[in-house]
């Protein structure tokens, strides 16, 4: 017998489906792409002049293990590259740290050291290449580092196009790699901005995050409403720092989720940008378009796949791909299929950067733009996902904005809270997930699972040792003594960080130098 279908229907988010739409949910008339507010896409021509980046995400193990993936995606039609660091390296500590044993290449490559920097990108012309790095905490020295390996191969730091993810507030709501205290994190991305602004004026500063947000739990409406609210936190941090909104606003990036609500997402990323030409517009009035514009990369949602069937991941990849694009990425991430079991092998990694190339160059939605626009029920989400995005930044702003709201534990809270209904809801079967709760089968083992080398962690230490050896160790002294004064008085870090990364000196004896003058931070418990 068939199973009876729902009677309450709702977006995963929770929003509410009527039975039908009208022509009234598409009434306001909507300015073509290229034009504010945005809605339909940031460029006039869209795909049709310049398909997204695609930016496949890649580390593990060594340098030179990661240096040989990154060669092979961009062989097989790769356009950019993505970083994958481990944990060491997100946490700001060298592979030889006690607290590095065990984790060291597990899920990312390590990264110590120029030398590193320079091994993951040998054969790489860094000038040509557009890179981004997933990094946080320690994003000043490792775009240092990427500074100073471009410049030993020829590049100047205005060739260099690429992102450093460089957003603290969402490791303190939903990810947990922070190092330092909030405010005294906030200093070190302003820095970033003031310092790339005049001398790397080609690179995003920061990609503002909703992706790790939503892999925590939220609905695609706090996705939106919190990313958001972060942005706003550090445009004003920017802007009481004295510099002008047109010389650093046009830089940031964003970076979303994709899951599986098909008409959801597409609305998300509709409504995203509209909302942020709306705030910065009214806010502060830039006279720069490109600082009302919202550019964003998406990454589908690695919290969907399943372990169970695995080989069903291709298709939530290909659906939420596809919406990304429909929604306007400017650059794509794919995961593969087998990354619920482990990172993933060349094989499940060529298929995920396929299944891009399949929709750019055989579905046919790339050949014109903006191809669902006008659609009731597309208008209808769009306006309700601006609506009550803009309700939840209000409530943030009336606690004292994103920082106050976080040291709270507000946003922490609130996914929380969705989290647990989005898990009642799949184990009650109000929710059905193919291979877990819907469509279960026994299955056959066979799927390889990739491993990672276990003894990479002794010779990242020997490699630190001999780079200690050899090099003079009172330039990097003097170096890092350069990094405490500039803590302290006040100065823009980033010149001293890229003075001692060329002296040699280590992630964990630049990141240690400025613990002792910033302290570390720990979350209050209970979120």
């Amino acid at each position: 017998m068939a199973k009876e279908r729902k009677s309450d229907w709702h977006t995963l988010s929770g929003l509410p489906l009527p039975l039908s739409a009208s022509s009234e949910d598409a009434s306001t008339p909507l300015a073509p792409a290229g034009e504010a507010p945005y809605t339909r896409g940031i460029h006039s021509t869209m795909y049709r002049s310049r398909l997204w980046t695609m930016r496949q995400y890649a580390g593990f193990s060594s340098a030179e293990a990661t240096n040989e993936r990154f060669k092979l995606l961009l062989e097989r039609g790769q356009m950019g590259l993505s970083v994958a660091f481990d944990l060491p390296t997100q946490l700001g500590l060298d592979a030889d740290d006690e607290l590095s044993y065990g984790e060291v290449g597990k899920v990312g490559v390590s990264i110590s050291s120029v030398e590193d920097m320079k091994l993951l990108f040998d054969g790489i012309p860094l000038s040509q290449v557009s890179t981004s790095m997933t990094i946080n905490a320690p994003a000043m020295v490792l775009l240092a580092m990427y500074i100073v390996a471009a410049e030993e191969q020829g590049a100047s730091m205005a060739d260099l196009k690429g992102t450093i993810q460089n957003d603290i507030l969402k490791e303190y709501i939903a990810r947990g790699t922070y190092v330092f205290p909030p405010q005294q994190s906030m200093r070190l991305i302003t820095d970033i901005f003031e310092f790339c602004a005049e001398h790397v004026p080609k690179w995003n500063t920061i990609s503002i995050s909703g992706y790790h947000i939503r892999e925590a739990g939220s609905t695609a409406v706090q996705e939106l409403a919190f990313t958001l609210a972060n942005a706003l936190a550090y445009v004003e941090a920017a802007v009481s720092k004295g510099m002008d909104i047109d010389t650093f606003a046009p830089r940031l990036s964003f970076f979303f989720n994709c899951h599986n609500d098909f008409f959801e997402e597409i609305s998300k990323f509709r409504a995203a940008r509209t909302l942020w030409h709306d705030l910065m517009a009214d806010r502060y009035n830039p006279q720069n378009p490109k600082s009302t514009m919202l550019r964003f990369h998406t990454q589908v949602a690695g919290v969907s796949l399943t372990a169970q069937q695995p080989l069903n991941n291709v298709a939530r990849v290909t659906i939420q791909a596809l919406a990304a694009v429909i929604g306007g990425t400017q650059s794509l991430h794919t995961n593969s299929y087998d990354e619920a079991l482990g990172l993933p092998t060349e094989a499940s990694a060529t298929v995920a950067l396929r299944t891009q190339q399949i929709i750019a160059e055989e579905s046919g939605v790339a050949d014109t733009v903006d191809p669902i626009a006008g659609s009731w029920h597309v208008e209808r989400l769009t306006k309700t996902m601006y609506d009550e995005s803009l309700k939840l930044i209000e409530t943030i702003e009336h606690k004292g904005g994103a920082l106050s709201a976080i040291e709270e534990g507000w946003q922490q809270q609130e996914i929380h809270l969705s989290a647990y209904q989005y898990l009642n809801d799949v184990e009650q079967q109000k929710r059905n997930i193919v291979g877990v709760n819907y469509g279960v089968m026994d299955e056959l083992e066979g799927i390889p699972v990739m491993k990672t080398d276990a003894a990479l962690g002794q010779r990242q230490t020997e490699r630190l040792n001999d780079l200690k050896k050899n090099r003079e160790s009172s330039s990097v002294a003097h170096a890092l003594s350069k990094i405490d004064m500039a803590a302290k008085d006040g100065t823009n870090l980033f010149p001293f960080v890229i003075e001692a990364v060329r002296a040699r000196a280590t992630l964990g004896e630049i990141m240690g130098v400025l613990k002792d003058e910033f302290g570390t931070y720990t979350a209050p418990s209970g979120f």
